[in-house]
């Protein structure tokens, strides 16, 4: 049978990550949806949007403002911190695979969404290095 593992009262370095993970990801969301066909073209080579696509990005907004939502509220919970964690590296890296997959098939994009890579990627490390800490202190 496994050994449950113990969880810590607060992790205070998981909590500041959690914060600062959905802190990061409302803007991105709001950028992507809540007046996508005004900035959009701002940021990104992308002509005028049909309702579908707007429709589309306004999906993507409110998926990236729930994540973030329950970022923030397992920052406060300490039983869903360490998934919660978990779930940011699993966000960020499962978009990165996307654009590098992306920069492969259709070639270099808007810079705006090469700084999104970047984050991303330094996100899970950043989630990684966090987990390893916390898991420092639990065997302490």
């Amino acid at each position: 049978m496994p050994e449950a593992v113990a969880t810590p009262k607060v992790n205070k370095l998981m909590r500041f990550f959690l914060l600062g993970a959905a802190l990061l990801i409302v803007p991105i969301a709001l950028n992507y949806g809540l007046f996508p066909a005004k900035s959009l073209p701002l940021f990104l080579t992308i002509p005028d949007l049909s309702t579908d696509q707007t429709h589309i990005y306004r999906g993507v907004m409110c998926l990236y403002l729930g994540v973030g939502l329950f970022w923030a509220v397992s920052a406060f919970v300490s039983e869903w911190q360490r998934v919660a964690v978990i779930t940011v590296i699993g966000f960020a890296w499962s978009i990165a695979v996307g654009r590098v997959i992306s920069l492969i098939v259709d070639g270099w994009p808007s810079p705006l969404l090469l700084i999104y890579l970047g984050i991303e990627i330094v996100a899970g490390l950043l989630g990684l290095a966090v987990l390893a800490a916390a898991d420092r202190k639990l065997r302490r």
